[in-house]
């Protein structure tokens, strides 16, 4: 056998390796939705997802306690039909309803959830709304969006939502109205005496999923001292 001959063939042998390898990886790639998926996301960062999963949980914490705020509340919104379609017009990708607080930053509708006269009576809208514009403003997502990276969330936003929402949950145990009566009723017993904490867990979890990320990205959560004068701040400055 002549030495180019030899040549020639010794690459090729070299070569069947890597053939075998990248035919295996095209395979993976092509064998069903789960195994694309899994290489897709074993390229994606932890933080990312993460961050995602915290999105999908502060979505279905906040449907929650907003349903629960209406049962307890009902005096905001007395039809259920009403509820559900404030509720879905919170969360949904579209304002459906009222056309002025549904395009206001977060800390102002959060502002006038509390304020002794507004001209949108239903608080609990409000207060749910505005909790779920701190997140998205925080988090800085819009509907349909995919962030690719940890580092597109703000560490100084996420501090900004967790002062925002520490507040609330202050508020919430605080703020009355000119006859005495909390603004909104929420761990309050009801008629068996039975205690529902549900409202505080559903705060807890949500500022914990905030820490965590704040945590995340290099910085630490601060504890606030909370006052009647105390504003709420924007998040997107």
């Amino acid at each position: 056998m002549s030495r180019p001959v030899a040549e020639a063939l010794s690459k090729t042998v070299a070569l069947i390796p890597m053939v075998f390898v990248l035919l295996g990886l095209a395979g993976c790639g092509v064998s069903g939705s789960s195994a694309s998926d899994g290489v897709r996301e074993f390229f994606t960062p932890t933080d990312v997802s993460i961050i995602r999963h915290h999105m999908q949980q502060y979505r279905g914490s906040l449907r929650d306690f907003t349903a629960r705020l209406y049962a307890k509340n009902p005096k905001y919104e007395k039809d259920p039909a009403k509820q559900r379609q404030k509720i879905d017009a919170i969360f949904g990708p579209l304002a459906i309803g009222e056309q002025v607080y549904a395009y206001k930053p977060s800390h102002e509708v959060l502002t006038a959830a509390f304020q002794g006269e507004v001209s949108e009576s239903d608080r609990v809208y409000l207060l749910s709304l505005g909790l779920w514009k701190s997140i998205r403003e925080a988090y800085n997502i819009q509907e349909g969006d995919l962030f690719l990276s940890g580092l597109q969330v703000s560490l100084e936003r996420l501090q900004r939502l967790h002062h925002n929402v520490s507040q609330v949950n202050w508020r919430l145990k605080t703020y009355k109205d000119k006859s005495g009566k909390l603004l909104f009723i929420t761990n309050e017993a009801g008629e068996s005496g039975y205690l529902n904490m549900g409202y505080e867990v559903i705060m807890t979890q949500i500022l914990t999923r905030i820490e965590d990320d704040i945590i995340m990205r290099g910085g630490l959560p601060q504890q606030y001292m909370f006052k009647m004068s105390t504003l709420f701040i924007g998040i997107i400055i």
